[in-house]
C-alpha cells in the first residue's frame, strides 16, 4: 500500500469523522491516580496528548490542563488544573519501555515539563515518522485523513479546558487526538516503508546552564590575563617610617 503524499482542506472535510468509541475516565482526584497508572503501566503502546486553555493576550500562555493517555480500549483524561502530575504519572512518561505516540510530542512535553521535570523516554512523534512512508503532511487531522481516511474534528481545540466540568463533546475530542495516533502507527507498522530507516524515539530534552558555564569561561579568562574583577585587590605593602627623636632637649 501507498500513501498520498498530500491532501487538500476539501477533501478531508468531505471525510467521515474518527471518534473514540473506549472508555473515556476523566481523572480529577489524587485518589484516582493509583488505578490509573496500574492499568497503563501494563500498556507497551499508549496515546499521548495535552490540551491547553488557549489564551487571546498577546503573550500570555496558560499552563497545560489537561494530559490525554490512551490505550486501545480506554483514554485516560488527566486533568493538571485540579490534580497533581504525581510521581506515579512521570514513571510511565519516562519508561522506555511503553511506547507513547503523539504529534508534535516535543511541544507538548515542554508544556509538562513547565509543570515539573522528568526525564521523558519511550516517546514516537508521528510528524517525524511519516515521511518515510512518503507521508509530507504534519497535522493529526491531516495525517488521520491519508492514513485511517478518517479526518480528526478539532471544533474543540479552542474550547476552556479549566471548565469546572469538561462538556461531552470535549471529552471525545481530548479522547480520540490520544487514541487516534495509536490508529495511524498501528496502520503505519503494517505497512512497508518507503524510506528503510529505524525508528527512534524523541531525544530527552535537557536543560543546559548556558548563562552559568558562561559566566565560568569568562572569570576563568579573567583570572588568567590577570583582570579578575571580582577578586579583592592586594594591600602593598608600605615599609613602617621610623620616628624621629629630637636631639634638643639633651645636655
Amino acid at each position: 500500500m501507498v500513501f498520498q503524499a498530500t491532501i487538500s482542506n476539501e477533501q478531508t472535510a468531505a471525510l467521515d469523522s474518527a471518534h473514540f468509541d473506549g472508555e473515556i475516565i476523566v481523572v480529577e482526584r489524587d485518589e484516582q491516580i493509583k488505578d490509573v497508572c496500574r492499568d497503563l503501566s501494563a500498556q507497551k503502546i499508549i496515546g499521548f496528548d495535552t490540551e491547553t486553555r488557549p489564551s487571546f493576550k498577546a503573550g500570555v500562555t496558560n499552563k497545560v490542563a489537561l494530559l490525554q493517555l490512551s490505550t486501545r480500549k480506554r483514554c485516560y483524561l488527566i486533568r493538571l488544573c485540579r490534580t497533581k502530575l504525581h510521581n506515579s504519572l512521570l514513571k510511565i512518561l519516562s519508561n522506555p519501555n511503553i511506547i507513547k505516540i503523539g504529534a508534535d510530542v516535543a511541544g507538548d512535553i515542554r508544556s509538562l515539563h513547565v509543570l515539573r521535570h522528568f526525564n521523558e523516554r519511550g516517546f514516537v512523534d508521528l510528524q517525524q515518522i511519516a515521511c518515510r512512508w512518503g507521508i509530507e503532511e504534519k497535522s493529526l487531522r491531516k495525517l488521520s485523513a491519508i492514513v485511517l481516511g478518517q479526518r480528526v474534528s478539532k471544533a474543540q481545540r479552542l474550547s476552556n479546558w479549566e471548565a469546572g466540568k469538561l462538556t461531552p463533546q470535549q471529552q471525545m475530542y481530548a479522547a480520540t487526538d490520544a487514541w487516534v495516533c495509536i490508529k495511524i502507527y498501528d496502520k503505519l507498522m503494517a505497512t512497508v516503508p518507503i524510506v528503510q530507516t529505524p525508528i527512534v524515539e524523541v531525544p530527552t530534552t535537557q536543560p543546559k546552564p548556558q548563562v552559568k558555564v558562561a559566566t565560568t569561561e569568562k572569570v576563568r579568562n579573567e583570572v588568567a590575563k590577570g583582570e579578575d574583577k571580582t577578586a579583592k585587590p592586594k594591600r602593598r605593602f608600605r615599609p613602617r617610617r621610623k620616628e624621629k627623636h629630637s636631639t634638643s632637649n639633651k645636655l
